[in-house]
């Protein structure tokens, strides 16, 4: 399972992506939670509409060759359906990471199994800070780190 806005899809959205299709393997299956625009809409920049970032998440995903199939679903929240769902690992960023032990702590409280979590290490941009969308959005670089002059 991963999570986020992927507005804009940016290099380290990618590199989230193909971790969670790595561990996945042939025949397993990611989940990606796709914030909702109401949820979204928390963020300190605009976000383009959920249809919108979920067709470019499509488009990427099919671009690729994965041994895993994936399903795309809302995300209402930082958890979605994470405290609740059937799934052994969940992958984040250095900056998630918090969300994803928050998880755990629901789903033992629900009696669940913990889930493993995989951490990546944020792709930096070339001043060696972490690309963002934030960052993107400001013009301060592009989607995949390059800094704009």
């Amino acid at each position: 399972m991963v999570g986020g806005t992927f507005d804009p899809l940016h290099d380290g959205h990618k590199r989230l992506l193909e971790r969670s299709f790595e561990i996945a393997g042939p025949g397993g299956n990611v989940v990606i939670g796709l914030t909702t625009d109401s949820f979204a809409s928390k963020k300190i920049h605009p976000i383009r509409p959920f249809a919108i970032r979920k067709e470019e998440l499509e488009r990427y995903i099919s671009s690729g060759c994965h041994p895993a199939s994936c399903r795309i679903e809302p995300l209402n929240d930082r958890f979605g359906s994470a405290p609740d769902a059937d799934f052994d690992a969940i992958v984040v960023s250095e900056e998630t990471l918090p969300v994803a032990i928050e998880i755990n702590k629901l789903r033992k409280e629900k009696k669940r199994k913990k889930v493993d979590i995989h951490q990546i290490s944020c792709v930096l941009a070339e001043d060696g800070r972490w690309i963002s969308s934030t960052r993107i959005y400001r013009g301060e670089i592009d989607v995949h780190g390059h800094l704009m002059h």
